[in-house]
């Protein structure tokens, strides 16, 4: 027993002295070994397990600089470029003479696009120009930089010094052949990407890239046979189909691109990218339906690829099937709870479920966790947009086109945003860039006509105005912008014939319809006005904005009741019709059915919680009741939803003084007012009555004249309380004779004023 005993001791330490000696205790060699691991995975194509062990080897040793390198090769691999600089800059951090690591950031930069971007591109540039002006790649960088800045003949000029240091490079030929087709020199791009074609360059497709050319110039069966040959030769390359399906809707070919899509799903039935192609090309042509279809049916076959789990989830909440988005997303990120774009998905599904407060702390989380996510930005912007805080959702959509130039929603959002804030010089520059981006589309004509239009530049609003007309001819869009500059300049007939052309290219048309009421109400016909918005209902009765036109007119016409049944028809249709709602409880208020106008904001209320406007509607009626304490609670929530709001601040500072409740916040919500409406009345006043209250007179006396004046300035009635305001503030600061004659003013403007007892009282004390 003592034998066996000793025995198995002695295995025991065997184990154990193999254990140490395979896990070495010296940093060198471990970091070795990981490094040397990371090495045969990357051999072999398994960059994710590569990176493990790159990581591994710098966790041992943080200034290991080939493994560095090495880590940013495997992200490279795998298409993570922010990753992969990161590991670029540190490796040149730690080896500044690493010149391969300055030319891959520098080529990710230029691949990035950003204006400082290439910037910071030519810094690491101008380093290798030094270091290495003999190395062919530095001047194809160079080239890249002097492309992106349109600066062809001194690209081309580099590609060539590449090409004569290295004559068989293929990928010299390829960029210099892009280069040329940039600069339109055809024949030389042809004859370039030819002899690509022949050297066969590493990593690139110059058959595909040549057929990209051919299409570029409309030469349609050459473009076809390049793509063939690729096929033909690599039945399994998928950027081959992609191209052809491509080509195929250049023509306008598009059954046969989705008969040709069709046949890819099922000859790659194990390639992600492969069976995506056909629901891919039904979202990109705007199928939406077919689109989610076909995701539905690929969730079914592929429900592990996580590409198809997402786009699924988008289409849902594109197609409004919020429930079934949320059931998948939720599902998905059990398993990737850390996933950005799941995240991202989680707010715009909270946006939908009308949970903005939730959406707007979702999406901060996203865009903490990672700054760079476009995407999640302008989904924040859209939140915060939801919930009334414009100025900070645009601040959100400029990082988003920061990030990345080519979203064109969030551009959209930027020229509407500006459109509101009457930023003409904004909106003519964002209308630019969206017709850049979409040059075949006719909205970004149409918003920069607007935009010439503000400016009175009418020969380049037409012009504008005119080509959304021809690239769309049957898009309303350059028809409307073609009324309201007509309109703009009082050549109202021309501007009711654009107007109905719209109509006729979209019944549903409300820009259009709006336009030719205005049309009709600014030369004092309102029963035209009324006969076309009756005749467009009858040609479109399910539209909720027609409906909250004819109240428009009917009000103009005086006919309230008939108003007030027209914006309960558009609130039927559309519960999601704020300015209806709006309209109809101000018109209630204002013809004395006031128990009717709370009905109206309480059930306006219950189907937009969020809406803003609904809590200044409701304060505005119960003041009129006199009921001041749930005017301040409607206030209060109205400022919940917008932070700062300077109307609503106003309101409730004018609130908590009329109560005598909290002088202090009502000078600073007053304050709050008058920074964001300095040119309105009684905002001053209110900011005066508030120093009134905290005793500083000689600031109330400066605000309430200022109120006044500003009251003169824009013609509007002369208001006996901000004469009955100045003459006790007058009386306070023992100026009776200034006080008198502003106490006189009121009863002489007024005599049955609600505080005419009160000015009585001090006129008395005044003689006295």
């Amino acid at each position: 027993m003592k034998r066996s005993s000793s025995l198995r001791l002695l295995l025991v330490l065997g184990l154990v002295a193999a254990f140490f000696a395979g896990c070495s205790r010296d940093p060198n060699v471990r970091k070795q070994k990981y490094f040397e691991s990371g090495e045969r995975y990357f051999s072999k194509g398994r960059y994710r397990e590569a990176i493990i062990q790159y990581r591994n080897a710098t966790e041992v040793d943080g200034a290991f600089a080939a493994a560095h390198y090495q880590l940013g090769q495997s992200y490279l691999k795998l298409q993570d470029w922010q990753h992969a600089y990161a590991e670029f800059s540190r490796t040149v951090e730690l080896q500044p003479e690493n010149y391969k690591a300055r030319l891959d950031m520098a080529n990710l930069l230029v691949l990035d696009g950003q204006p400082d971007h290439i910037k910071a591109a030519q810094d690491q540039v101008d380093v290798l120009l030094d270091k290495q002006p003999n190395d062919p790649d530095t001047h194809i960088a160079s080239a890249s930089i002097l492309g992106r800045e349109q600066r062809f003949n001194e690209a081309i000029a580099e590609l060539q010094k590449a090409i004569a240091m290295a004559p068989t490079r293929g990928d010299a030929y390829y960029d210099l052949a892009i280069i040329q087709a940039q600069a339109n020199l055809p024949d030389a791009a042809e004859t370039n990407f030819k002899k690509a074609i022949d050297l066969k360059p590493d990593g690139l497709n110059p058959h595909l890239a040549l057929a990209g050319f051919y299409q570029s110039r409309s030469r349609f069966s050459d473009a076809e046979q390049q793509i063939r040959q690729v096929i033909e030769s690599s039945p399994k390359d998928v950027d081959a189909r992609a191209a052809m399906a491509k080509l195929y809707m250049s023509e306008g070919k598009r059954s046969e691109a989705e008969a040709f899509l069709k046949q890819v799903k099922q000859d790659f039935p194990d390639n992600s990218v492969g069976y995506r192609m056909l629901g891919d090309f039904y979202f990109a042509i705007g199928d939406l339906d077919k689109a989610a279809a076909e995701y539905e049916s690929l969730y079914r076959d592929h429900a592990k690829d996580v590409q198809v789990q997402k786009n699924y989830i988008q289409l849902l909440i594109l197609k409004n099937r919020t429930d079934e988005a949320n059931k998948l997303n939720e599902e998905f990120l059990k398993s990737h709870a850390k996933d950005e774009e799941g995240l991202t998905y989680r707010g715009e599904i909270q946006m939908a479920q009308g949970k903005v407060a939730d959406a707007v702390r979702t999406l901060q989380a996203v865009v903490t966790e990672d700054p760079d996510m476009a995407v999640a930005h302008y989904q924040l912007g859209m939140a915060l947009n939801r919930s009334g805080d414009l100025d900070h959702a645009a601040s959100e959509w400029r990082e988003a086109v920061r990030l990345r130039s080519d979203l064109l929603d969030a551009y959209r959002m930027l020229a509407l945003y500006s459109m509101q804030k009457a930023d003409l010089s904004a909106l003519q520059g964002y209308a630019s860039t969206i017709i850049k981006l979409a040059s075949g589309a006719p909205e970004g004509y149409a918003m920069r006509a607007v935009a010439l239009m503000g400016q009175k530049q009418y020969v380049g609003a037409e012009q504008d105005a005119r080509q959304a007309v021809q690239l769309a001819p049957q898009s309303p869009a350059g028809y409307v912008q073609m009324g309201n500059l007509n309109a703009l300049q009082q050549k109202f007939p021309q501007a009711e014939t654009w107007y109905k052309q719209a109509l006729t290219r979209d019944k549903n048309s409300n820009d259009a319809l709006r336009g030719l009421v205005n049309v009709y109400l600014v030369q004092k016909q309102p029963d035209k006005a009324l006969a076309a918005v009756n005749q467009q209902i009858g040609q479109a009765p399910e539209n909720s904005s027609f409906y909250n036109l004819l109240g428009v007119v009917q009000t103009n016409k005086k006919d309230y009741v008939s108003a007030i049944a027209a914006y309960k028809k558009a609130v039927g249709l559309d519960k999601n019709n704020a300015d209806a709602y709006i309209k109809m409880g101000s018109l209630q208020a204002k013809t004395g059915a006031i128990d009717d106008s709370l009905a109206t904001c309480n059930e306006a209320i219950q189907s937009n919680p969020n809406e803003y406007g609904f809590y200044m509607l409701l304060g505005g009626v119960y003041e009129k009741k006199n009921d001041l304490q749930k005017a301040r609670s409607a206030y209060e929530k109205a400022l919940q939803l917008k932070q700062d709001d300077p109307l609503a601040s106003n309101n409730l500072a004018y609130i908590l003084l009329e109560t005598n409740s909290n002088p202090d916040l009502a000078l600073q919500l007053a304050q709050t007012a008058r920074r964001g409406l300095p040119e309105l009345s009684n905002v001053a006043d209110t900011l005066g009555w508030a120093f009134y209250q905290k005793g500083i007179y000689g600031s109330a006396i400066s605000m309430f004249k200022e109120a006044i004046q500003l009251a003169v300035k824009h013609k509007e009635p002369e208001n006996a309380t901000y004469h009955y305001h100045l003459g006790l503030a007058y009386a306070k600061s023992e100026q009776p004779m200034l006080a008198k004659q502003h106490l006189e003013r009121v009863l002489k403007l007024d005599p049955k004023y609600s505080d005419a007892d009160d000015v009585r009282k001090q006129l008395a004390q005044l003689k006295s």
